[in-house]
């Protein structure tokens, strides 16, 4: 940190003191007293700083390999995204990725088989159920269309079709002695007429029952389709669910990863601007996080110092005035804008101090990016 206007008035005049002191001790002839300089009050802070560019960084690999192609130079500008570099073994990397990229498309497929699967079961039970209603409906129209004899009022399917049987065996056992006889006899006629009757009974009986049959099967079939449609609607089979979409997620996590190999075999610029060193040739084994070059934005230049104390960076506010004098060029004046004021602090030789960045509302073709400069502050 630069000593301040008013810290050099105070050495000055301890200094003139102690030569007045100095004079009087000596016994001489009285000597008048040269007059002290008026001390004013401090208007300024001058600080140290540093020429730099808008943006740098270091560009490093993110694994390990050997150099196959370094696609730029010192000096050449470039932009986000480019690529500056990059590392072998890239065929190896390329076909894990077109494998991984087959596993992915594989696993999709047999998820989409489930939902199609799932969309045909479902089709096949709304057109199973329709079957069913249908059923219902036409044995329903059946029994309601079926008239109960007047000798089965009041009875049940079975107990109609077992008083029939009775009837029925009795028309036989009277029929029997007369099977034989001529078709003509009445009495045969009679016997005969009175077995096809009570067969008839009997007949209507039996079917009376299996319309009452086929309505129950029909009820419970209908039920039986409408719960496998409605179970259907909730969607594939949950454990198959389930694998189906860890076998997914598994391969996109293949994929990313091997995509990410590739892509840490690529050395991308992260900013726009121009190489100002690189350490990188063909053939070099790469240690992955080492620097291996540098980028500057140098489209907009700052004077950057670290040296404003805390009793000093109260009075430096954003948006403030500056002037900047390189070291190397003293008769080159330059304005300034404070654009940035650290919030954190720093120990710095005893002091605590705040880094300030200036942004030159100016340049210099002699300027360059490390330049040391007097920056200089006027207070409010």
């Amino acid at each position: 940190m630069r000593i301040n206007t008013i810290t050099l008035l105070i050495i000055l005049l301890l200094v003139s003191l102690a030569a007045s002191a100095c004079g009087s001790i000596g016994g001489g002839a009285a000597v008048t007293p040269t007059p002290l300089p008026v001390v004013v009050a401090d208007s300024q802070i001058v600080a140290e700083g540093f020429v730099v560019p808008k943006k740098d960084t270091q560009l490093a690999f993110f694994s390990s390999g050997q150099v196959d192609e370094v696609l730029v130079e010192e000096g050449d500008s470039v932009s986000v995204g480019q690529i500056v570099a990059h590392l072998g073994n890239r065929e190896q990397v390329e076909a894990s990725i077109a494998a991984a990229q087959a596993e992915l498309i594989a696993a999709r497929q047999a998820r989409q088989t489930l939902d199609d699967n799932q969309a045909l079961a479902q089709a096949d039970a709304a057109a199973a159920m329709a079957s069913a209603n249908k059923t219902l409906k036409d044995t329903q129209y059946a029994i309601d269309n079926f008239s109960v004899p007047q000798n089965m009022k009041g009875m049940t399917p079975l107990e109609a079709i077992a008083a029939m049987k009775v009837v029925l065996d009795a028309k036989r056992d009277a029929f029997e002695p007369y099977r034989y006889w001529d078709s003509g006899n009445e009495t045969r006629k009679d016997r005969k007429e009175d077995l096809d009757s009570a067969q008839s009974d009997y007949n209507t009986a039996v079917r009376w029952l299996q319309l009452e049959t086929n309505l129950h099967e029909a009820e419970t079939r209908l039920d039986e389709t409408m719960k496998d449609y409605q179970d259907l609607q909730v969607g594939p089979d949950a454990d198959q669910l389930e694998a189906a979409e860890a076998r997914i997620a598994a391969a996109e996590a293949n994929l990313a990863a091997a995509q990410a190999n590739l892509d840490n075999l690529e050395l991308k610029s992260t900013i726009d601007g121009t190489i100002v060193k690189l350490d990188l040739i063909v053939g070099q084994n790469i240690n992955p996080g080492a620097p291996v070059m540098t980028i500057a934005d140098f489209s907009e230049l700052f004077a950057e110092t670290d040296d404003l104390t805390e009793i000093e960076v109260v009075d430096v506010a954003l948006g403030q005035k500056v002037s900047i004098v390189p070291d190397a060029l003293p008769d080159l004046e330059l304005s300034g804008t404070v654009t940035k004021i650290d919030d954190v602090s720093q120990e710095k030789r005893g002091d605590i101090t705040y880094t300030v960045r200036v942004k030159l509302d100016e340049t210099d073709p002699r300027l360059r990016w490390g330049m040391t400069v007097v920056i200089t502050f006027a207070k409010p």
